[in-house]
């Protein structure tokens, strides 16, 4: 099979990613032009490699949801609770001073510990979805709050800082001159990717967002499915927690905020469904690369950051409707 014969099938196959190789091609171009060649400098690189996986790890966490037509909203405020745990023991087992053994074990103590409440925070949304059968979006918007709550308790609204010095390697230390952060983003998405097309779990996910009333008729234990799927997005928000307070030394109740719309118009944009049961690691993974350089590409231009939100606001819904749009010319 000759090359272009590939690339046909290719974009036959997945209509809503054909766009996205040009349009980063052409974001990237627009940026160079627009910033007279300073967005290709070596610093500008550096400074995304580093934000990249915040914002990466939290776009893989909303994509499970998506998949089974719902939403998870707590995200930010998930990781944000689990970045406060960590930083409360942190602070009282260690200080930044602090290195060897004892600052190993804390670490590690501090990471388990943090994981276990993401995965439960996951589990309370999960259970309310599957088992009690309040909607995602009402479910994650009132654990939300919850937990944003929960957390600003917890810090009385002061900033938690002064980790130990090994800890911070995670967010801002490098392995032959690859961010460790970005190695750890690569780690989950290729997983995400092996998980969501070669094992049941992933075809459990697609079939629910599909059609649910043919998932219970297929033998699919529903209510497990959904549970699993907001624990799986409960243990990338603790990880998306530990980078963001690993990379700024310190935990807030506040961190991130921005981050929620554009998870959602990063995987509508790479090609998940809203309405669930199709979407692809690498659609999200594209998207977020193009996100990112036209994010820096606005602040680099002075961008005010009330006019960029109403960017991305704007431009998530011309996304869907793009995406409705192609959806039903395909299906034609």
């Amino acid at each position: 099979m000759s090359t272009n014969n590939i690339f046909r099938k290719w974009f036959q196959n997945n209509p809503d990613l054909a766009i996205l190789p040009f349009l980063g091609l052409g974001v990237t171009v627009f940026m160079i032009l627009l910033t007279g060649g300073q967005f290709l400098t070596g610093i500008n690189l550096r400074s995304m490699a580093f934000q990249l996986p915040e914002l990466g790890l939290f776009s893989l966490a909303m994509m499970p949801s998506l998949l089974t037509n719902g939403i998870n909203l707590s995200i930010v405020s998930s990781a944000n609770l689990t970045g406060v745990i960590m930083a409360v023991i942190l602070t009282s087992w260690a200080s930044p001073e602090t290195s060897g053994l004892r600052a190993g074990v804390v670490i590690l103590a501090a990471i388990c510990i943090g994981l276990l409440v993401a995965v439960l925070s996951g589990a309370i949304n999960g259970l309310l979805i599957a088992y009690v059968g309040v909607s995602p979006v009402l479910t994650t918007l009132g654990t939300m709050i919850f937990y944003e709550g929960l957390t600003t308790a917890i810090t009385r609204g002061y900033v938690i800082s002064k980790f130990p010095a090994a800890f911070l390697t995670i967010g801002n230390g490098t392995l032959t001159g690859i961010p460790i952060s970005l190695i750890l983003l690569g780690g989950c998405a290729l997983l995400m990717a092996v998980i969501l097309e070669y094992t049941p779990f992933g075809l459990r996910l697609r079939m629910l967002g599909s059609n649910v009333i043919a998932a219970e008729f297929s033998c699919i234990d529903v209510k497990k499915a959904l549970l699993s799927t907001y624990m799986l997005s409960g243990v990338l928000s603790g990880l998306a927690g530990i980078v963001m307070i690993s990379r700024f030394n310190s935990a807030n109740v506040g961190y991130g905020a921005s981050y929620l719309l554009l998870t959602i118009l990063i995987c509508v944009l790479g090609g998940v469904s809203p309405t669930g049961g199709f979407g692809k690691v690498g659609g999200v993974v594209l998207a977020l690369l193009i996100l990112q350089f036209l994010s820096s590409g606005l602040n680099l231009l002075g961008m005010s950051s009330f006019i960029t939100i109403a960017f991305w606001g704007i431009t998530l819904v011309l996304v869907i409707a793009y995406r409705f749009f192609t959806l039903r010319k395909f299906q034609r």
